[in-house]
């Protein structure tokens, strides 16, 4: 499953585009290092020398070359959907209305800012799309833009509850 890229207001960096990394060149500190900052990306580097048995500076170097390398992604606040009033978490699945159509749906849909998340998936849909609305019209209403811009037919999920999700990565 293919990520569509997110836009630099999502946390990226805004640095040139990552280099390629072997995951099997990351030795136990980096996962150590990664592990900690998962858990908490504001803790200083001191913090996270004294958690992983290094120095601060080793660390620093350590978490550039990750950044670097792309490993680390960026940094964000990780804000509660429902205290900035998106209290509506959908998935939507969008097909194309014509499969002779460029597959540039990931393009189509950067502008939509209620689009959380867009997967490029195998299956019967062409891509899964999370988002967030206030209200059901709301959603209702993304749904009819994103059928006439993107073109596309759309099968909706809505989420009851959100028992867990923006799990750390297992290191």
């Amino acid at each position: 499953m293919r990520s569509c890229a997110r836009s630099p207001d999502r946390g990226n960096f805004a640095s040139p585009a990552p280099l390629p990394y072997d995951g099997a060149v990351l030795d136990e500190r980096d996962l150590d290092i990664l592990a900690v900052l998962q858990e908490d990306a504001r803790a200083t580097y001191a913090d996270v020398a004294r958690r992983v048995g290094l120095s601060a500076s080793a660390v620093h170097d350590r978490v550039r070359k990750l950044e670097q390398a792309g490993v680390i992604r960026g940094y964000r606040a990780v804000v509660d959907p429902e205290a900035v009033g998106l209290y509506v978490t959908a998935l939507i699945a969008a097909t194309p209305f014509d499969a002779g159509q460029p597959d540039d749906l990931p393009e189509r849909v950067a502008g939509f800012p209620e689009v959380e998340d867009c997967y490029s998936v195998a299956g019967e849909a062409n891509y899964i799309l999370k988002v967030r609305t206030r209200t059901t019209s709301e959603l209702e209403d993304l749904i009819r833009r994103l059928r006439e811009t993107a073109h596309v037919a759309t099968r909706t999920t809505i989420a009851l509850s959100i028992p867990f999700e923006d799990r750390p990565i297992p290191t």
